[in-house]
């Protein structure tokens, strides 16, 4: 036998008996447990292919539509951006019952429980009395299904809107005025873009802001990592 340390390893036979059966069964349970595991995996990535389709094709069927063709520009520019499709269908989901549709079911899936919106909040947009209650609480559900698909992927989201710590991506500000605009012209109002923006950059302050220093904060380590580099 050598003098080398180290464990001595027997001739077959040698030593406990059922030794071989017992790490067998263990073998088995780990190898079922891994099966498992990788099971679950796949379940999970064919879901989340199956989602992402289903995000894509709303945006297609969105854009197909003639009155809509003129948001093919800002929305490219946002899908150039990488910012994620369930966003942009968010967005799209005040004015279109089937980007409605796929924002539920896709919110449905990742959460337990789907925040309810707070409807009183409603107040704050219909006090001056040129949005009316009913509207003013759609905006509200919409606002709320806006915030709760970014609050999923903050920084997934996030980090592709804004150009600095400071800056958000102008063509968000643009798209979310043009379906506010088509929103409020299916309640029969005619409101000229220049004067949504400010309602629009209310709402996205409103989205964005509880969200805004954590991310910031990412920012600001990765630029002091870049110049460390």
């Amino acid at each position: 036998m050598s003098d080398i340390g180290g464990p001595e390893i027997g001739a077959p036979g040698e030593g406990a008996g059922g030794g071989f059966e017992e790490l067998s069964e263990e073998a088995k349970q780990r190898f079922a447990a891994a099966a498992a595991g990788m099971q679950q995996i796949r379940r999970e990535e064919k879901k989340s292919k199956r989602r992402d389709d289903q995000v894509a094709k709303a945006i297609v069927q969105f854009l197909d539509e003639a009155e809509h063709s003129h948001l093919f520009v800002l929305i490219s520019r946002l899908v150039a951006r990488d910012c994620p499709s369930i966003f942009i269908l968010a967005i799209l989901s005040l004015i279109h019952q089937g980007c409605r549709e796929t924002v539920k079911e896709y919110l449905s899936e990742m959460l337990n429980e789907v925040p309810e919106p707070d409807l009183a909040a409603a107040t704050a947009l219909t006090k001056g009395g040129a949005i009316a209650a009913e509207d003013g609480q759609i905006l509200i559900r919409w606002i709320t299904r806006l915030q709760t698909v970014l609050s999923l992927d903050v920084a997934g989201i996030l980090l592709k809107l804004m150009i600095d710590e400071k800056h958000i991506d102008g063509t968000i500000l643009q798209l979310t005025t043009f379906v506010l605009q088509e929103f409020f012209q299916s309640q029969k109002k005619e409101i000229p873009f220049e004067k949504l923006q400010p309602l629009t950059a209310s709402i996205l302050q409103t989205v964005f802001e509880p969200f805004i220093p954590s991310v910031r904060k990412l920012l600001l380590e990765r630029a002091a990592t870049k110049k460390e580099d």
